[in-house]
């Protein structure tokens, strides 16, 4: 997926995602959990993951997936859980690094926005 073109180390956005970023999850580990306090997104760059909740069906993830993105726009509790099914690896984004990412490449904001438009018919609301 053309998302992961970002994080190579030659474009110029790749400079938002600092080493301290990436997040090693074991197979069969969470990258987080549902009602688990959230304020970043997440792109999977290595493994598969899936995410699941109560209210949805489990919806595979393989690289180039964002998850979490419903944090940057409505920190709060996580309307669901993310876990890897074999070793993955998960770049943070935060919500300045979000700003900075979206100001030099407008077409990551509107991924992102699609990934929330598909997602959020399955999100409980509360």
């Amino acid at each position: 997926m053309w998302i992961l073109s970002l994080l190579k180390p030659d474009p110029p956005l790749a400079s938002h995602f600092m080493p301290g970023k990436i997040h090693h999850v074991p197979a069969g580990c969470a990258l987080f959990e549902e009602g688990d306090a959230g304020d970043t997104m997440y792109i999977l760059t290595h493994g598969s993951a899936e995410i699941s909740s109560p209210a949805r069906a489990v919806e595979p993830l393989g690289p180039g997936a964002i998850v979490g993105e419903l944090s940057l726009v409505a920190p709060g509790p996580r309307p669901a859980t993310v876990k890897a099914r074999q070793d993955c690896e998960f770049v943070a984004v935060d919500a300045r690094s979000f700003q900075d990412i979206v100001r030099d490449n407008p077409a990551f904001a509107l991924e992102v926005m699609r990934s929330l438009a598909r997602r959020l018919p399955a999100t409980p609301q509360g």
